[in-house]
Formats: structure tokens, sequence, C-alpha cells
């Protein structure tokens, strides 16, 4: 079974609206203890709406600490900013381009380069940096936010590909044979010395692959997701009725 606590809701805007909550609370708890708040967005249509709901809403907008974020990206396709698939791209228009961040707070995967490997290399180093890392360590964000898709990936972790095997780097890129593409991603060692991780899934499409991940046979080479446990921090699904439809009740806390 899952580890973490399982939610169901009725649609995808109500797990915007409970995500938006949560990262209200764990902003403020962040700053209150270390004076600043670190978050990895992800890609997708639930984050977009979680995006568009924190500028949107007066009160989620005014109580963000956002001279004290510090804005990061769990992974990055193959394309640079202004690319209608960049997530970049996404979480600007929805959000950064309308929050009262300063471009510095902002730390963004160059996923422009032709070489993907010098992306995760920079990449990695300016997370590095920013944390204040040794050699070896990895970071704690205080939230990252994930999407998983219908086969199981999440971040840029698919099935099958060399990216599931690396556990000393904090992102890698990653040659994903069946979209014939390179990506840049956080690995799940590094993903699982968060703080806190919520997963946001919606869709009837999704339904399948997340039985498997919460309540089948441990398989992360099949199942990416199932790789994300983290090793001190909170972890929390956030689901849809038809994302949901084939789980247990049991499940459910």
């Amino acid at each position: 079974m899952a580890s973490g606590s399982v939610e169901l809701f009725s649609n995808g805007m109500e797990i915007a609206r409970r995500a938006a909550s949560e990262v209200a609370r764990i902003a403020a708890e962040s700053v209150s203890v270390r004076r600043v708040f670190t978050i990895a967005l992800a890609g997708g249509s639930t984050p977009k709406a979680l995006y568009a709901l924190l500028i949107k809403d007066p009160s989620l907008r005014n109580s963000l600490p956002w001279d004290k974020m510090k804005v990061f990206f769990g992974d990055e396709r193959h394309v640079g900013p202004g690319h209608a698939d960049s997530n970049f791209q996404m979480a600007t228009d929805a959000m950064l381009s309308k929050a009262p961040l300063q471009q510095e707070q902002i730390f963004r995967i160059k996923g422009e380069y032709p070489d993907t490997e010098r992306a995760a290399a920079e990449y990695e180093v300016v997370i590095q940096r920013e944390f204040g890392l040794k050699s070896g360590e990895f970071p704690c964000f205080d939230l990252i936010l994930l999407g998983m898709g219908n086969e199981g990936h999440t971040m840029s972790l698919f099935p099958g590909t060399k990216a599931l095997h690396e556990t000393q780097r904090i992102v890698t890129r990653n040659w994903v044979g069946k979209l014939y593409t390179e990506r840049v991603t956080l690995t799940a060692p590094a993903a699982n010395n968060a703080a806190n991780i919520i997963f946001m899934i919606a869709g009837a499409d999704k339904a399948c692959a997340l039985k498997a991940v919460l309540e089948g046979p441990r398989e992360p080479e099949q199942l990416p997701a199932q790789m994300i446990q983290p090793s001190n921090g909170k972890l929390f699904w956030m689901v849809d009725q038809a994302a949901g439809a084939m789980l247990s009740k049991e499940i459910f806390k």
C-alpha cells in the first residue's frame, strides 16, 4: 500500500484548491523557521490551475511570502522559454510573470541548450549554490509539486529509462525513446530528500496506473512514480474521482 496520505476530490480544480492551501501553509512554516521557502514546480494542467489560483485568489496571493521564495523546476522539456511545451513558460504565463517575484528568485532549466547534459550539469550547480551544498549532498526542497503520466512516469523519470538508476546526481538528462526526445529532470534521490511532496493527479486515463502505483507490487522500473518515497518528508497524493476510480476505499486517509 502507498505511503503518505491519499485524498480524493471531485475534480482537478478542487485538487488545485487543496494544494494551494498546502502551499500557503508550508510556505509560512518554512519562512518562520528558515526565512526562505524553496519550491520545485511541475508541468501539467492541474498544476497550471494551482498556479493561476495562487495569483487570482486574493487571500492566497496576500498570504504567500513572495519575497522569501526561491522557485525551481522538477524537470524540463528539450525546448527553450517561449515554446508551447516548456514547463517554465507555462508557469510563467500562469503565475511567475504576474507574481511579485524578482528574476533572481526564479531558477529555470536551460532546455534550449542543444546539449542536455550541459543543461543538467549547470542546473545541478545552481541548486548546489542556492542550497549551500557540499559535493555529494542533496537539496532539501520545502515542497516539490509532481504530476503523473498515464504510464506511471513523474517529472521526466519514464519507465525503462536510464535516469531511474541515477543515485549520485541531483539533476540528470534522460533520453525518452517513446517520445524521441531528451529531457532534463531531478533525480529520485534528490526528490526524496524534500520536506514535502504533493502529487496532483486528475483524469480517467490515470486510473489504472495510479492503482498500480499505490496498490500494486513494487515495480519502479515500470512505474517510476513508485520511486518517490521521501526519506524524512511528507508525501501527499491528491487525486480526482476519475483518477481514483479504481482505488480501494481503505487507501484513503
